[in-house]
């Protein structure tokens, strides 16, 4: 009889374990070198970090924004090429359109400037490479699912936030109202877009 009530407990505590694991499983990660989005992130952090500084804030912001937006819009086709969520997949089209126009608006600003190195521009390279670091550590700490619309979220985030950092940089540090015009647009509508972002994370939290 003890020996029948002992097999009991220890039955009955495999089962709860057993439950409690599948309970608790929570999110599956995907490895970051084996997931898309942070490949993306990557390629375009190596790109911005090996651009050779100028020490004018405004042409190396450009040139250096120019590559970010870039990544941004590499980001928004692969989700739109693989993502499922019509929020995300919206968000990402609209990101998409509204950065291929400021690319262009940053290379019409380039071709028409002239170089001048100066002080304050060496202090926005010097901010613009900070920022760039943060932004990798932040993104090499992100849990990725290897699911698409929550990486794209998640990510974005970080890359929304160092675009807003180096332009809040350039605002300091530029001396071309046109351009720190663009700056401030960039930081308004990029803290929008991270909080639609945060919105939807918080809303789909069993990804």
């Amino acid at each position: 009889m003890k020996a029948t009530i002992i097999y009991l407990l220890a039955l009955f505590c495999a089962i709860t374990f057993a439950g409690c694991d599948d309970d608790d499983k929570g999110l599956e990660t995907q490895p970051h070198d084996k997931n898309e989005m942070m490949s993306i992130m990557h390629d375009m952090s190596e790109e911005m970090s090996a651009m050779q500084m100028t020490g004018d804030a405004d042409h190396d912001f450009s040139m250096m924004m120019k590559m970010h937006h870039q990544g941004a819009i590499n980001m928004g086709n692969k989700e739109i090429e693989k993502g499922d969520d019509a929020t995300i997949k919206a968000i990402a089209q609209t990101m998409i359109d509204m950065q291929q126009s400021e690319i262009q608006e940053l290379q019409s600003f380039l071709d028409n400037h002239t170089v001048a190195p100066s002080e304050e521009g060496e202090m926005w390279g010097m901010e613009a490479m900070e920022t760039t670091e943060r932004m990798d550590r932040n993104s090499d700490l992100e849990v990725l699912t290897g699911d698409t619309d929550h990486d794209m979220a998640i990510l974005m985030i970080n890359h929304h936030q160092s675009a807003m950092d180096m332009a809040q940089s350039l605002l300091h540090h530029g001396h071309h109202d046109e351009l720190k015009e663009m700056a401030a647009k960039m930081i308004d509508d990029q803290s929008k877009e991270i909080k639609d972002l945060q919105n939807w994370l918080l809303q789909n939290k069993n990804y």
